[in-house]
């Protein structure tokens, strides 16, 4: 997967993000916009969860971390300011990967999933009981910077897939790579290789979640409202786990080219087909999966050669 990296695809992808907003879009401007920001913040989302697979681990926490984020930085912006919130938000979801690591990261592939999702349930049981939360009445956010600034959530998101870019490039291609792979291999060779598994495991799983927290927080402040049942979403870790597998799995690019096929794909299905998009959505999921299982970084390699 190594040959994949596309340092130029992937510096195109963020111009072509970073100057979006400043493009001739016409009527279709501000649906267009609304869609590239769903496009960074589930991209951003994706390689967070990547991340954490490159270890060998299954998660479906990333609701949870998602949820923390966006319930942290929701609760707190008001005292203290919208990049401040974000980042506590973060730190709130990494604090919380961190209790679920230390408690179940000696787990293995689906005992370490159903951990993780059970995880992910308690979450969001207590933001609809605990008062301060607004429980499943929801939570009003207010927007970012007071709302001073149109383009804030949008290249506040730019900023976070920047970011989950920037870690996941450095985990590609750093030792910190050979550390990731060992143990997704084989945890009892790693570990006779010297390679301290369980720490690994969690170094991994809290930066995944601090990006996840973080785009939690940016799609509070752009949504404008929380409720337990879309923060804490089992939908939000199952895009987390899909976008991956159908751009292709531990890679930077695979992510970014699956985060735009699948949303883009997403919005343009609700918008023509209405009802039923589902249908269509999972049929085309289904195909790759079972025909691209390389994903769409496996279509370029073999297009290269």
């Amino acid at each position: 997967m190594k040959g994949f990296g596309h340092p130029t695809l992937i510096l195109l992808f963020l111009l072509f993000f970073a100057l979006l907003p400043y493009l001739p879009l016409g009527i279709w401007r501000a649906f267009l916009l609304d869609v590239g920001f769903f496009v960074l913040l589930f991209t951003a989302l994706a390689l967070s969860w990547d991340l954490v697979a490159r270890t060998g681990q299954l998660s479906l926490a990333h609701g949870a971390f998602f949820g923390l984020g966006a319930y942290g930085a929701g609760l707190l912006a008001p005292q203290v300011g919208t990049l401040p919130a974000l980042c506590l938000g973060a730190l709130a979801a990494g604090a919380g990967a961190l209790v679920l690591g230390w408690v179940t990261l000696r787990l293995h592939g689906l005992y370490f999933a159903m951990a993780s999702l059970a995880f992910s349930e308690v979450l969001r049981t207590l933001a609809l009981k605990l008062p301060f939360t607004g429980g499943p009445i929801g939570l009003p956010v207010l927007p970012p910077f007071g709302g001073n600034w149109p383009l804030a959530a949008y290249y506040l998101g730019f900023s976070v897939l920047l970011l989950a870019t920037a870690l996941s490039l450095w985990a590609e291609r750093s030792p910190f790579r050979l550390a990731q792979a060992a143990t997704r291999q084989s945890e009892a060779v790693a570990r006779v290789l010297g390679v301290q598994v369980v720490r690994v495991k969690l170094w991994s799983l809290f930066l995944g979640s601090v990006v996840a927290g973080l785009a939690g927080g940016v799609y509070g402040m752009k949504t404008l409202f929380l409720s337990p049942y879309d923060a804490f979403s089992l939908a939000r870790a199952v895009e987390a786990l899909v976008i991956p597998i159908f751009g292709g799995l531990y890679t930077t690019l695979g992510p970014l080219l699956g985060g735009v096929a699948l949303v883009s794909l997403e919005q343009a299905l609700r918008l023509w087909i209405q009802e039923g998009y589902l249908v269509v959505y999972g049929a085309i999921l289904i195909l790759v999966i079972l025909f691209l299982p390389r994903g769409l970084v496996g279509v370029l390699g073999r297009r290269r050669g």
